[in-house]
């Protein structure tokens, strides 16, 4: 049985919300899935994620094949980097503790970004809404005296 990693779409119409499931490869995209791994929001700013990075290291370990979107998803939470990490680990080429050393770092760089991102986005959407009055010239009367 091919076991796939997708996006079960939920949400109303123009209004999506998705849940990240495993599923048979055969089986609707709405249909029955085997686990719910998490959600995803495109419609923030920057897109909300909602994952279990274990049960999704897991199913990866197992050999769960994710669709383009959800690999992407994945990769932006850093489960990718961590099973790249572990595979080091098994190969012997670092131990366990540097791993997490190693994939600590990242994400703490990564949340870092992310946190800018949003803080950048949302002083644009600030100063798209100040009211900036125009600016009227006051005329002079030409009887003044001018030196």
């Amino acid at each position: 049985m091919a076991v796939k990693m997708r996006l079960q779409r939920h949400g109303s119409k123009k209004r999506p919300f998705y849940f990240i499931v495993v599923a048979d490869a055969r089986a609707p995209r709405d249909g029955k899935f085997i686990q719910k791994l998490g959600t995803y929001n495109p419609l923030t700013v920057p897109a909300t994620v909602q994952l279990d990075r274990q049960k999704a290291l897991d199913w990866l370990h197992k050999g769960a094949q994710p669709t383009d979107t959800v690999r992407r998803i994945l990769s932006f939470k850093g489960v990718l980097f961590l099973k790249h990490l572990l595979r080091g680990v098994k190969l012997g080429l670092f131990d366990d503790a540097t791993a997490m050393v190693k994939f600590q770092a990242w994400h703490d760089e990564h949340e870092a970004q992310i946190k800018q991102r949003g803080d950048k986005h949302r002083s644009q959407q600030r100063e798209k809404r100040v009211y900036k009055p125009a600016v009227k010239k006051v005329e002079t009367t030409e009887g003044s005296s001018e030196a």
